[in-house]
């Protein structure tokens, strides 16, 4: 651009203010740049590491009788238009319904119609918004079991989990270690498959999951940490009858069960891994997420090494840097030694499949992968739970059992 007149030379003095105001204008732009992907970063790691609160983000339409029962009218979307049965949690997550099947689906109006199977909390007929859940039961009564609830040693107090008993004294237990932002209920959809196997089954809580006690710096781990507390849930296991156990995890819970059977003490006594959506590469989900909230590469990149340098700390709370890298399972096939089933959907939106496919294909010796299909993040069982059973239960027969679990059909009532 010149800012002389036509057919004239600018004079040397002028031509030199006018190169430095440009050199200012693009370093105050470089600035501003800079400062915007640092502040993207920021959030991004923050995001990763805080305990959050779950937000309310579907809305409640209306809630009508039909027949004996009820009905709810939800905004059709990528969860609520998939056959299969959920739960809807509102006002706060003090009121709690379990919903079933569609029973009319207006794409024109985007609105969807399902039966409400039964309420456990709160007054449905009065809620306006709420979130929807793959973790269907409240506790294990919901499922006909005990509600038999111990307190595991863990450091800064006792964190709460459930035992549902074997019929018969258990020598191995399942230990079942829930997500990231839910609780111990999720583990639920697996206690009868467990229980035909002759397992006894122990639901846990872990720092931070709002039930357990807080970590010191209140910051999740992705597994860094929390498997202490699983540990710590073994040896309770050990001290009560079990000789092995099972680990069962969903999602981040599935990152944290690959840690204990990486580091634990008790690491040689894990007989199997069962896996559900669960975290195989950090950095690869981190990097989707990043894509999914449209956080520019760059600031999705800072992000990761905020979390994972001691430099970030200041910036995302935690005590230690999370060392991303040791929890990529891909790059670390060969070390998978605990037989290992995975499920996973293939149109995870939260936790892409590809690291458990290439997991499986890098480690056919250990590892084992199931596809489902539209079944989204950690609900293949809510999609199809006779599937997900008779492969869970299928598995563990030959893998961890050697055919000496009984096998019984499943009942589902």
């Amino acid at each position: 651009m010149s800012f002389s007149s036509p057919g004239t030379v600018p004079d040397r003095q002028s031509w030199l203010r006018w190169a430095v105001l440009g050199l200012g204008t693009g370093a105050a732009a470089s600035t501003v740049v800079a400062a915007a992907t640092s502040a993207l970063a920021a959030h991004f790691a923050r995001e990763v590491v805080i305990p959050r609160k779950r937000e309310e983000n579907l809305e409640i339409l209306a809630v009508v009788q039909a027949g004996d029962g009820l009905q709810v009218i939800l905004p059709a979307n990528e969860d609520t238009t998939i056959e299969g049965t959920y739960s809807l949690y509102f006002d706060g997550g003090r009121g709690h319904a379990r919903i079933g099947a569609i029973r009319s689906y207006v794409p024109r109006e985007g609105t969807v119609q399902r039966d409400v199977e039964t309420v456990y909390s709160g007054d449905l007929r009065t809620a306006v918004r709420g979130w929807w859940s793959g973790a269907v039961y409240p506790r294990p009564s919901a499922l006909g079991f005990a509600d038999e609830r111990i307190d595991i040693p863990v450091e800064g107090g006792t964190a709460p989990a459930w035992l549902v008993r074997a019929e018969t004294p258990a020598t191995t237990w399942a230990i079942m270690v829930h997500g990231r932002g839910v609780q111990r209920s999720e583990g639920l959809r697996a206690v009868r498959t467990a229980r035909e196997l002759g397992m006894a089954s122990l639901l846990v809580s872990y720092r931070n999951d709002g039930e357990a006690p807080f970590a010191p710096d209140g910051r999740y781990g992705l597994g860094m940490t929390e498997w202490q507390d699983v540990e710590a849930a073994m040896a309770y296991a050990f001290a009560h009858g079990a000789e092995d156990v099972v680990l069962f995890g969903w999602s981040m819970g599935g990152a944290i069960c690959l840690q204990v059977a990486d580091v634990s003490r008790y690491r040689s006594r894990i007989r199997g891994l069962v896996l559900d959506g669960p975290v195989i590469d950090w950095m690869d989900v981190l990097t989707h997420q990043a894509e999914l909230n449209r956080i520019p590469a760059p600031a999705g990149r800072l992000g990761q090494w905020l979390i994972s340098n001691s430099m970030g700390r200041l910036v995302t709370g935690l005590s230690n840097p999370l060392n991303l890298k040791s929890m990529d399972w891909v790059s670390r096939a060969d070390q998978v030694t605990v037989p290992t089933l995975i499920l996973h959907s293939e149109d995870d939106e939260f936790v892409p499949v590809g690291p458990s496919a290439e997991l499986a294909e890098r480690n056919p010796a250990f590892v084992t992968l199931e596809r489902f299909h539209r079944a989204r993040h950690t609900k293949e069982w809510n999609v199809d739970p006779e599937r997900w059973d008779s492969v869970t239960a299928a598995w563990l027969r030959r893998q961890v059992f050697g055919r000496t679990a009984p096998s019984r059909t499943l009942n589902r009532s």
